[in-house]
């Protein structure tokens, strides 16, 4: 059998111990690694099972479908607020420990301006700093100190899901699940690669309907989400009618 080179290990599933980027061939070159590798001198190494994935111009991670979510810095997350104190909100984001939101973290923050988080208030943050052994630190602002698309999420509804799938609707193009329900329905939606999704609409039953049709599209190809979707919006016609 042919041994794979590591240029190649992209898109191909690894496993942990697999050396998947020879640091020796890539000279002047920056790479930043995201979950699941790790550097050990020259080589970049899998530390868990999955797919090696690549986007430009220069990240790679290894991709999983788990519950269980591990902090990556500039992973775009959802996270609940579960206390607040003098100079952090705590924040749930699913990982193995509460996360630190410094109340200083968002556009134009200062002492004077402080914003008040009562518990449970859902947080759309980006994730900017994550040591092993020490509480992950997030922020409300883009790189650029800018709000974007950061802050609370009101209203709507929140589920939970695998990690794989958050991807799978984060990917480029957009995945064929919701260009078939955004080609019908209107929604808003954000999405958190820690496994959770915000949905939110004009009417209760167009959110329930988004949120049934994106759970169900996990194990389903990209054909076969768009027939389930034209089913699902079928079958609530029929019943309206």
């Amino acid at each position: 059998m042919a041994e794979i080179a590591p240029a190649n290990f992209v898109d191909q599933s690894v496993v942990p111990g697999d050396v998947v980027l020879d640091l020796t061939n890539m000279a002047n070159q920056t790479i930043k690694l995201g979950g699941g590798l790790r550097q050990d001198c020259d080589a970049i190494a899998a530390m868990k099972a999955g797919t090696l994935r690549f986007s430009k111009p220069n990240k790679y991670w290894v991709e999983t479908s788990q519950k269980r979510y591990v902090p990556c810095v500039e992973d775009s997350v959802l996270g609940i607020v579960v206390d607040s104190k003098a100079d952090n909100f705590l924040v749930d984001i699913k990982g193995p420990s509460l996360a630190f939101l410094p109340v200083l973290a968002f556009e134009g923050g200062t002492r004077r301006n402080i914003p008040k988080f009562e518990v449970g208030t859902l947080l759309y943050v980006r994730v900017v700093k994550a040591n092993p052994g020490m509480n992950p630190e997030l922020s409300c602002t883009d790189a650029g100190g800018k709000a974007a698309e950061y802050g609370p999420l009101k209203d709507g509804y929140m589920f939970e899901c695998s990690t794989g799938l958050s991807r799978m609707l984060l990917s480029s193009p957009t995945c064929p699940v919701l260009a078939a329900l955004g080609r019908n329905i209107s929604f808003e939606i954000a999405v958190g690669l820690n496994g959770r999704v915000w949905v939110n609409a004009t009417e209760a039953d167009k959110v329930i309907i988004v949120a049934n049709a994106i759970m169900n599209s996990e194990s389903l190809s990209g054909v076969q989400q768009i027939g389930m979707v034209d089913k699902l919006l079928k079958k609530i016609n029929d019943l309206a009618t």
